[in-house]
């Protein structure tokens, strides 16, 4: 039985959608803004498309005996996708696992990591094993 892998891709519309606009705030501000002007372009864009989201949403705590701390994601967009906006020459082993870190304490199955300072826009989408 052969089954087709882009019917099982998460939130697969509105991920698209959440790039194509990433692409377009690295086309107008280039790579060398840093992360709170483009979280700002983003935030502006995402109102402009009626797009549901929170910014800087802070996360509960998520296990019992957890230690207060402020983990605080850049954007929950639709009560689904975590986006993390990144201005650095690379992204690392260390942003994948605080990705996971952010979608198993917000309970959620994809989040995309953006890095802006790339020439070329590759969103990296990390899915959790959260069900």
């Amino acid at each position: 039985m052969h089954t087709n892998a882009t019917n099982k891709v998460l939130f697969k519309e509105l991920s698209y959608k959440l790039c194509g606009l990433c692409f377009q705030v690295h086309n107008e501000l280039g790579r060398f803004r840093n992360e709170r002007q483009y979280a700002d372009a983003i935030e502006k864009i995402f109102k402009e498309n009626n797009i549901e989201y929170e910014r800087e949403f802070e996360l509960a705590i998520s296990f019992n005996g957890e230690a207060k701390r402020r983990n605080i994601v850049d954007f929950l967009i639709e009560n689904s996708v975590i986006l993390d906006i990144k201005a650095k020459t690379v992204i690392t082993k260390d942003d994948y696992f605080q990705m996971k870190r952010y979608l198993a304490s917000a309970k959620k199955k994809l989040g995309i990591i953006v890095n802006f300072r790339q020439r070329f826009l590759a969103p990296k989408r990390v899915i959790s094993n959260y069900s």
